[in-house]
């Protein structure tokens, strides 16, 4: 793109890991200052606000090293590579709560942190809900279902904190109406 206002010059990958990889970008910026960009490469992820017939949002509590505690969270997971977000809701899905979605609505797709993250997240709302189980990756969790309104309750208090959470859940008490 030739009207970017910053130009790569050089770009080194610096660590590579199984879930992400960090580079840093030497970029020349319009005014001619040569700078540094630090980028942390993910290949995307899925969140999914998985309702039950009743109202209930079923989430996963899980201990995240990265906060050094326990969170409330909504299913998600990284896609796979070539994995469409559709095919990777279904897999989380049945990975992490044990049920597969009849219906998967798009709420949103946003960028986490665009300052140095190149992850999309794609949220969906899944209903008419089966059971279907796949084992767990090497993560300890437990699945609570909670009803909407009281998940709504729970962003706002603070008690859930991460943004694909807040914001999947945000637009499902939308998208129900106020959580019936």
């Amino acid at each position: 793109m030739t009207d970017a206002p910053e130009q790569v010059l050089r770009s080194r990958v610096v660590f590579e890991g199984r879930v992400v990889r960090v580079r840093v970008d030497e970029v020349r910026l319009r005014s001619g200052k040569v700078t540094t960009r630090e980028v942390v490469e993910h290949r995307g992820a899925v969140g999914m606000v998985p309702l039950t017939a009743d109202g209930r949002v079923l989430m996963v509590r899980q201990y995240r090293t990265a906060l050094g505690g326990w969170t409330v969270e909504i299913p998600a997971g990284s896609l796979e590579p070539g994995e469409a977000p559709e095919a990777c809701v279904q897999r989380e899905l049945a990975e992490e709560v044990g049920y597969e979605a009849g219906r998967v609505e798009h709420l949103v797709t946003f960028a986490p942190s665009p300052g140095f993250l190149t992850e999309l997240l794609h949220l969906y709302l899944c209903t008419d809900l089966r059971p279907r189980s796949l084992p767990r990756e090497e993560e300890e969790m437990e699945v609570v279902a909670v009803p909407l309104a009281e998940a709504r309750r729970m962003v706002q208090s603070g008690e859930i904190r991460d943004a694909k959470s807040i914001i999947g859940l945000l637009l499902a008490w939308e998208r129900d109406a106020g959580g019936r």
